[in-house]
């Protein structure tokens, strides 16, 4: 569970004044049984894991690695992969765990590898990830050299799935938070490069949730946007008129034209599009590690360039900016 005095000391100056103040009760509320009837048994798988040396740790590749295989023998390692697989389902990764494979529904590495070329070094750097699931991004900044990472989600079970992780890993200047972005103060400009990676079409206002992240950037710091997209002019933007791809809450899908207007109304500069890319049941299937609907149940099973409700086809963008 997030170390809060840690936390804390990577929160330092008046741009965080006002949410240390508030932190704490944040994240003692949400690890809360009261909150969630699942909470005491993901928290018993946590505290039953095992406590194995880690000869070899890497942040910096596809599958984030803790341990060698040989660090653990094949009991433990059936009771590693009994425990995690307790964390069902897991969205994001992929992980290795003492030679535990996890393969989640996303290969949250491909995401990586469209944009990590591109956005300003992260070396030194103090980065925000909102709505970053279990944190397998989180991982990647801090391998990627950030001084420190601060990850948002307000999905227990995503934040329980990193403190699983974390368990393995050891102490590191990387942290998950059971919050939503709206639970952070505004104007907490104190980060040198925020992260928002398929939040946008969740917010019921999109012109909103740029203003609360540009709120969080330091003077030139940077913005990582990725966000569902369609084909189209200035202007255009997709209102599904229900579910989008049997997603309930999507709400507004625009042309990267339209968003490029957007984050220059909300006062952004040097905005540009770095990236477009159709996602591919590659990149998001089911699996062993998450057995539920995926992409492929999602499409028009005739026509794959549209949803099963008519609509185009899951495609998204990366967008940066400067505060």
């Amino acid at each position: 569970m997030a170390e809060i005095d840690d936390v804390l000391s990577v929160l330092r100056g008046p741009a965080f004044k006002r949410w240390r103040a508030i932190l704490p009760d944040q994240i003692a509320s949400a690890y809360c049984a009261d909150n969630h009837g699942d909470f005491d048994d993901w928290r018993l798988v946590i505290e039953s894991l095992p406590k194995l040396s880690s000869s070899n740790t890497q942040f910096d590749t596809a599958i984030l690695s803790i341990g060698n295989s040989e660090d653990a023998n094949s009991q433990q390692k059936d009771h590693i992969r009994t425990l995690l697989q307790q964390l069902h389902p897991w969205r994001k990764g992929p992980y290795c765990i003492h030679g535990v494979q996890i393969d989640s529904e996303w290969r949250s590495d491909v995401k990586w590898a469209r944009l990590c070329e591109s956005i300003t070094p992260l070396r030194n750097r103090l980065v925000l990830d909102v709505g970053c699931g279990n944190g397998y991004h989180c991982w990647r900044m801090y391998g990627a050299g950030a001084k420190a990472v601060i990850g948002a989600d307000p999905t227990l079970l995503s934040v329980m799935q990193f403190d699983a992780i974390k368990h393995f890993a050891g102490v590191h200047p990387v942290y998950v938070l059971p919050i939503g972005v709206e639970d952070i103060p505004r104007q907490t400009a104190g980060f040198d490069t925020v992260f928002s990676m398929g939040i946008l079409y969740h917010r019921r206002s999109p012109l909103d949730h740029l203003l609360e992240l540009k709120g969080f950037l330091r003077d030139g710091g940077e913005l990582v946007l990725e966000t569902l997209i369609i084909e189209g002019e200035q202007g255009q933007t997709l209102l599904p008129e229900g579910r989008y791809a049997k997603m309930r809450n999507v709400w507004f899908i625009p042309s990267p034209a339209t968003l490029i207007t957007w984050l220059t109304r909300c006062g952004f500069k040097n905005v540009r599009l770095i990236d477009v890319d159709k996602t591919s049941t590659g990149e998001q299937r089911s699996t062993d590690w998450m057995r539920f609907e995926s992409l492929s149940d999602f499409l028009d099973p005739i026509d794959p360039t549209r949803t099963c409700e008519g609509l185009p086809a899951p495609r998204r963008a990366i967008f940066l900016a400067n505060a």
